[in-house]
């Protein structure tokens, strides 16, 4: 694998207000490599999805830490989200769209989904009691906004 452009690490309390922060701080991040607007917002959105899973699932809104890495390539971000919380029993289960396990908050059951279709790799591992993670992986198309000329 080649070697990361520029790499950060980010340690946040599992609060739903913390939520925003990570999402900004990741698309400021990736945003050193110059990636589309729409690029950088499917990477706010899967962060969302990561956060609030942590928040919601991991920790069940009981407070915890939620770390997030970074490697930035010139064509890629990879981001890998990570808890101590009390793990996922069945991770195959937890991937699958509308599967949630507190349908008593009227949850969707698409986090995983989403980060799924805003990202180009997804990859979960979980140990119960242990923790979860979550790496994703975006890549850049390098796709440059027209120069638009104007005329008199």
């Amino acid at each position: 694998m080649k070697k990361p452009i520029n790499s950060m690490k980010l340690e946040i309390s599992a609060l739903s207000q913390n939520e925003s922060f990570a999402r900004g701080t990741v698309a400021a991040f990736a945003s050193q490599a110059n990636p589309t607007l729409d690029e950088i917002n499917d990477i706010k959105t899967a962060i969302s999805e990561a956060v609030t899973n942590c928040v919601v699932h991991a920790y069940a809104k009981m407070g915890g830490a939620i770390t997030i890495s970074c490697d930035l390539y010139n064509d890629a971000l990879t981001v890998t989200v990570t808890d101590r919380g009390i793990g996922i029993k069945n991770v195959d289960k937890a991937l699958e769209p509308f599967y949630t396990t507190r349908p008593d908050e009227e949850r969707s059951g698409m986090g995983f989904t989403v980060m799924q279709s805003f990202m180009d790799t997804l990859h979960v591992t979980s140990t119960v009691n242990q923790g979860t993670i979550v790496t994703m992986q975006k890549f850049f198309s390098k796709t440059k906004s027209k120069k638009v000329v104007g005329g008199a």
